[in-house]
């Protein structure tokens, strides 16, 4: 999975140049959430309100990201599920999984962004709310993905490579003659 999201990052550009390449592309690092809009996108999961834990459950199992979003039927965020919500209801016998509904666990407090915040402030905002997630959000409150600290992280190291490699550049004159 590590390789899946380097991929991704690196083809949602965040490229790692050679010399002559960094020069001739003129790409800047990440700014915005935008840069990593690919990973984000394909960590969403969503159910609707209605879903069984049991059902959220089996779809979490299967994923690699430990958060389902419920949305209601227009697509509209309602609330977030995470893993460890879950394995509290089961610890503590609070929710029959087979009968009790994703609406009736999830937590309405949700952190979000969106495309155009910048990649650093939502990480800084993460790293001091102690989230490993956060949600991608459009203007109409649909969600658009998982932003995941880690991913956010890795994209800023790239970038901060990305401008290492363009200063090495200037003083060595490579692309400057």
């Amino acid at each position: 999975m590590a390789d899946t999201v380097t991929a991704a990052l690196t083809e949602s550009h965040i490229d790692n140049h050679t010399d002559s390449d960094s020069t001739k592309t003129g790409r800047a690092p990440p700014s915005s959430v935008s840069a990593i809009e690919a990973v984000a996108r394909s960590r969403l999961l969503t159910v609707a309100a209605d879903t069984h834990l049991v059902e959220v459950a089996a779809l979490l199992a299967n994923a690699q990201i430990s958060v389902v979003v419920v949305c209601d039927a227009q697509g509209e965020v309602l609330g977030l599920i995470t893993e460890t919500m879950l394995v509290r209801q089961l610890g503590l016998g609070q929710a029959n999984f087979f009968s009790t509904r994703a609406d009736a666990v999830m937590t309405r407090e949700i952190k979000s962004c969106t495309l155009q915040d910048l990649l650093t402030e939502v990480v800084a905002e993460m790293h001091q709310q102690g989230l490993i997630h956060m949600l991608l959000l459009d203007a109409d409150n649909k969600p658009l993905g998982v932003v995941n600290l880690r991913d956010g992280l890795r994209a800023l190291l790239l970038a901060g490579n990305f401008e290492e490699e363009l200063l090495r550049n200037y003083v060595m004159g490579i692309g400057y003659q």
